[in-house]
């Protein structure tokens, strides 16, 4: 995932109840979608993050070497800029971009 090129809201975001549960005519279930995708990039971007900031990471004991880098506070403000998982996923589905399947459905046919 890109997380330069993603255009979700930064803010508060209301969202029209029909478009949310078009895809699936049920909105609890285009909820429970939204928010398993919203973990998936919970995730991805916790573990991009944990890997850059392990490149900062220094291993001495000692407190008295602990100072602020630049880099560090950057990679962080970048991280923290960030639209939210959940407005992500939103975005993504309202773009057609989440596939699901309905597991009850296959089992019957």
């Amino acid at each position: 995932m890109d997380l330069k090129k993603v255009n979700a809201p930064v803010n508060t975001e209301t969202y029209d109840r029909n478009k949310i549960d078009a895809p699936t005519d049920n909105i609890y279930e285009a909820i429970s979608v939204i928010a398993r995708r919203a973990e998936q990039i919970n995730t991805e971007i916790r573990k991009e993050l944990i890997d850059k900031l392990e490149e900062f990471a220094t291993y001495n004991d000692s407190l008295e070497e602990i100072f602020e880098n630049k880099e560090q506070i950057e990679v962080s403000k970048f991280y923290e800029k960030l639209p939210k998982p959940h407005a992500l996923a939103v975005q993504e589905w309202l773009n057609d971009k989440i596939y699901y399947r309905n597991t009850e459905e296959d089992s019957q046919e």
